[in-house]
């Protein structure tokens, strides 16, 4: 009895700091990505750079697994496969040594 009290106050705060995690993530992931964008915009970043790549890859990343805690699935998807583009380019950048 006491056991499964002290194993509900232990999910509660599990999911309390995973929610926080979620959403610090998610919000660096929309930073990330809208900056990747903005960069290559006004000719700061090129498309076919490495930094451009990681924004957006890590900016994905944490959308995707800030979607996926709130089992939001569209926005999920979409960055996943966003993430996947990403990681596609970057093996290419340094398959081809343009880095």
């Amino acid at each position: 009895m006491v056991w499964s009290g002290v194993h509900a106050l232990l999910r509660i705060s599990y999911n309390k700091k995973m929610k926080k995690v979620s959403g610090i993530l998610g919000w660096y992931g929309v930073i990330a990505t809208l900056g990747a964008y903005l960069f290559v915009s006004f000719s700061l970043l090129s498309p076919t750079s490495l930094s451009y790549q990681a924004l957006n890859l890590t900016g994905a990343l944490g959308v995707t697994i800030e979607t996926y805690y709130r089992k939001d699935y569209q926005p999920f998807w979409l960055n996943l496969i966003w993430m996947m583009i990403a990681l596609v380019a970057i093996i290419n950048l340094f398959v081809h040594l343009k880095i």
